[in-house]
């Protein structure tokens, strides 16, 4: 049976579901294990846009996966080992999320997200602003926008509840509500991880300015990286053929879905605008790219 070309919401029935995010849809196995389903759902401005993009839910899969492997010397992931099969009897349920699915260890995440910034742009770069610093970070004056750091910095931020935003906080905020020596050994880990990708990116003309991690504990306490990584949905890429100091670059991700929606009048609310068949095509074009560019040989 042939997987589909697009998945907007899967329906296993054989696994229960736990709950559906704006792209992932997760399913109870057992007490140690869940199902991540990666979808082509969009969301752009906190609204679950009603177009899928074809492909997409594969790609950041693929793409996380890489970098799992990649990476696993430097900190475990929550891949469980198991393959799809073992917890999907019917051949039509593995059909369905084929390259779209992962079994996990349920894991018990941190309530902050690990974000890295190696350039200036975006909340970073507003915060900088007014400030002259990011969460704190005091940086030299005179900088521009999308200027490469002088080194990468760790700027955390909260959870925020579906349909809210997440919140740049300090790293003394960040020891308040994990403790010290947790917040220590994630921003550690958390800036190593991005160094090495962004070294291992630029050599295959990706500039990853910036990134979000997110990480869980098991039952012993060790930390694990969980959720997605350095996926053009967690980060944001930039071609580095286009890249320029002092102007907003292009990026490998939902640009043009933002660029498209902010001319449109409308208010940001749901429900969210239809896009134009070239305006998905696009984006399925410049997120198979990035992954091609990332996972080649």
């Amino acid at each position: 049976m042939k997987a589909p070309d697009i998945l907007y919401e899967s329906s296993l029935q054989s696994l229960r579901l736990r709950g559906r995010g704006k792209v992932r849809d997760i399913y109870d196995i057992d007490d140690n294990h869940m199902l991540i389903v990666t979808t082509d759902r969009l969301s752009a401005f906190d609204c679950i846009l009603p177009d899928p993009i074809p492909g997409k839910g594969r790609v950041l899969t693929a793409v996380s996966n890489f970098w799992f492997a990649k990476l696993e010397s430097i900190v475990p992931n929550h891949l469980s080992g198991l393959a799809l099969d073992d917890v999907l009897a019917d051949p039509g349920e593995c059909a369905q999320v084929e390259g779209r699915a992962i079994v996990v260890k349920k894991l018990k995440p941190l309530p902050v997200e690990a974000v890295v910034r190696g350039y200036l742009i975006g909340s970073g770069w507003k915060d900088y602003q007014k400030t002259g610093a990011v969460c704190g970070i005091s940086l030299p004056a005179g900088l521009q926008l999308a200027e490469k750091l002088p080194e990468a910095i760790f700027t955390p931020s909260t959870k925020a509840e579906s349909g809210q935003h997440d919140e740049n906080i300090s790293f003394e905020r960040t020891v308040e509500l994990i403790g010290k020596d947790l917040a220590d050994e994630v921003r550690r880990i958390s800036l190593r991880l991005y160094t090495e990708a962004a070294a291992y990116a630029l050599d295959r003309g990706i500039i990853i300015a910036d990134t979000k991690f997110e990480f869980g504990l098991d039952a012993t306490g060790r930390l694990y990286l969980i959720d997605e990584a350095l996926t053009p949905d967690s980060s944001r890429f930039w071609p580095v053929d286009q890249y320029r100091v002092g102007i907003s670059p292009p990026s490998f991700d939902k640009q043009f879905v933002r660029d498209y929606l902010e001319n449109l009048a409308w208010n940001k609310q749901p429900p969210a605008p239809y896009l134009p068949p070239e305006v998905i095509a696009k984006t399925a074009e410049k997120y198979r790219e990035a992954e091609e560019r990332l996972t080649r040989s």
